[in-house]
């Protein structure tokens, strides 16, 4: 089994269900005491925050990009950022090390693309919504023909709604019925606007919703991303997942929010 490297600290939490879900994944295939070969080098989350929330990302794209090649000169074959919104940031690390970075997005595509998916809702914070980075390739997806993935977002106020249960409510440990509720109204907005499956493109939404809330298919990203990554380090994917190009909607009868380097739909 290849040595993944973990980028983890973005915050914590998400750091260990990575842990978790790739140990176990093994031990489920494998069984006894086997576990994954995993480094990791866990950054200080307030660090980073402070250089989000001021807009500096070059700073923190090099931040990144210096943990990633920590883990491969300690020996890791393949980098994950154990973060869905630090993925914006991605291509300072792919440009900066000399072994692949197992991309969230493209595990997620893979995902989709295997269950023919082609409408699809994303509910996370604002900024993952607003930019698109995680489902829109482009420089890869020019590589293969691409099949296309519609992403349809909620409007404006749940985006804000969105940023409110996650930072001021999950990431403090907070879970309450209420915003549970409101997620499930958002989804069923989504699924109104023609969504074939939910991502749940923050890993502490998977607090708040089940897969066996929806008839439709739920998508947790940061599981989908460590069982990717668990089937590279043991040879079954050669390669990245297919790469594709995701143009992206808010719901009907909202105003659109700008999305940079996305195609909007009205």
């Amino acid at each position: 089994m290849k040595c993944l490297g973990l980028i983890g600290g973005l915050g914590w939490e998400s750091t260990a269900s990575y842990y978790r879900i790739i140990n176990q994944e093994v031990r489920n295939r494998f069984g006894s005491l086997h576990s994954a070969r995993i480094l990791l080098n866990s950054l200080e989350f307030q660090e980073v925050d402070s250089l989000v929330k001021e807009q500096r990302w070059n700073e923190a794209g090099q931040l990144l990009a210096g943990a990633a090649g920590v883990l491969e000169r300690g020996g890791a074959q393949a980098v994950l950022v154990c973060s869905n919104l630090m993925h914006f940031v991605a291509s300072h690390i792919e440009n900066s090390i000399g072994v692949p970075l197992l991309h969230v997005g493209d595990a997620v595509i893979g995902e989709l693309k295997h269950t023919r998916v082609s409408r699809v809702g994303l509910l996370g914070t604002r900024f993952t919504l607003e930019h698109g980075f995680l489902l829109n390739r482009p420089a890869l997806a020019k590589r293969r023909a691409a099949t296309p993935i519609e992403v349809i977002t909620p409007d404006i106020d749940g985006c804000n709604a969105l940023d409110r249960i996650i930072y001021s409510e999950l990431c403090q440990g907070v879970v309450r019925d209420e915003s549970r509720e409101a997620l499930l109204k958002m989804a069923a907005g989504l699924r109104k606007a023609g969504a074939q499956a939910i991502v749940l493109a923050s890993s502490e939404l998977s607090l708040l919703l089940r897969p066996d809330d929806f008839a439709m298919p739920l998508l947790d990203s940061t599981e989908v991303h460590a069982l990717a990554a668990v089937r590279w380090a043991l040879g079954e994917l050669d390669q990245t997942p297919d790469f594709t190009r995701a143009s992206m909607t808010a719901t009907p009868g909202a105003p659109a929010v700008k999305r940079s380097k996305l195609q909007v739909k009205r």
